[in-house]
């Protein structure tokens, strides 16, 4: 894994960067065009569903195919914290006629390969101490 670190910008954003040269602007949930921490945290676990279905959905419905991913969640305004998410794995099959036994096959996999494969899903549903330090340089 690559170190990340984020730079605030002039207008108030942010922008975080990977060591591979990844991107990302983020900011207040109030600022329009950035992604909120809060929304991170979705894409973080949506992306990892992303990733860990992509074999499985590719190997039924052909290389290139994928599933939507949807995530909501519950925040809890006086611990400032999500209390639980709800993902939503869409696989639009509707091209490959897949059988109703076949399409339940393909969402068994699907499952198998988010449950043993997604990192994010782990951390999420585990508690995971978060050590900080501070450096003020003077």
């Amino acid at each position: 894994m690559s170190r990340l670190w984020v730079e605030k910008n002039k207008d108030g954003s942010w922008d975080a960067f990977s060591d591979d040269g990844a991107h990302i602007k983020f900011g207040h949930s109030s600022d329009r065009g950035v992604f909120s921490p809060g929304d991170l945290t979705k894409i973080a676990l949506a992306g990892c569903a992303a990733l860990s279905s992509e074999k499985a959905v590719e190997s039924a419905l052909g290389e290139g195919k994928g599933a939507r991913i949807v995530v909501d969640g519950s925040y809890d305004p006086d611990n400032d914290a999500f209390t639980s998410y709800e993902e939503q794995i869409v696989v639009d099959a509707t091209e490959a006629g897949l059988s109703e036994e076949d399409a339940k096959k393909l969402a068994e996999r699907v499952r198998r390969h988010i449950e043993s494969g997604c990192t994010v899903k782990h951390t999420y549903e585990h508690e995971t101490p978060v050590r900080m330090s501070i450096d003020v340089r003077h």
